[in-house]
């Protein structure tokens, strides 16, 4: 059993721009409609959260399955080349269900394929990209939302975990 993933390489990712100098040149956000938003300047969560007062913003990094999506408060600064989801505020004390983790993964591919003029799959394949990587993709450092295998053990971990079984 072996995972299979495509990749995808332009002439400018070859000459060594493209993908890569993307990922890191801005900070990305994700609206709860889908729309991809890029600073390249350093911008604050309290500008962000200034323009969508229904919602608030989390880093990629920080979701985790069966938690609450932790906010960032208003005065952190985004980081250049992080994913962040900007999410309605009736979502902030629900834990991450799987099926939720898996909507936020497929509009986030779709966000950053159609900003590299990708066909971005609109259901799991095994000949285009799946949920492994798709956050991380944005994010130099891996990103904390779990993907791919990674969804597997995290709900391996929570089935145990209601069973009272140590995993």
């Amino acid at each position: 059993m072996g995972i299979c993933t495509s990749s995808r390489t332009s002439k400018a990712e070859e000459r060594g721009g493209g993908e890569s100098s993307f990922r890191m040149s801005t900070a990305k956000i994700i609206h709860v409609d889908g729309r991809l938003q890029e600073f390249r300047q350093p911008t604050t969560t309290g500008h962000v959260i200034s323009q969508n007062p229904n919602c608030f913003l989390c880093s990629s990094e920080s979701m985790n399955l069966d938690s609450c999506v932790p906010r960032l408060a208003d005065d952190e600064e985004l980081q250049i080349g992080q994913i962040y989801f900007l999410l309605p505020l009736s979502q902030s004390n629900n834990p991450l269900s799987l099926s939720n983790l898996c909507a936020l993964a497929i509009k986030a591919s779709k966000a950053l394929g159609t900003k590299h003029n990708l066909n971005a799959p609109t259901t799991f394949s095994r000949s285009r990209s799946t949920v492994v990587g798709l956050l991380a993709a944005g994010s130099q450092a891996g990103c904390k939302v779990p993907t791919g295998l990674d969804v597997a053990s995290q709900v391996g971990r929570a089935r145990a975990n209601r069973r009272g079984i140590g995993y």
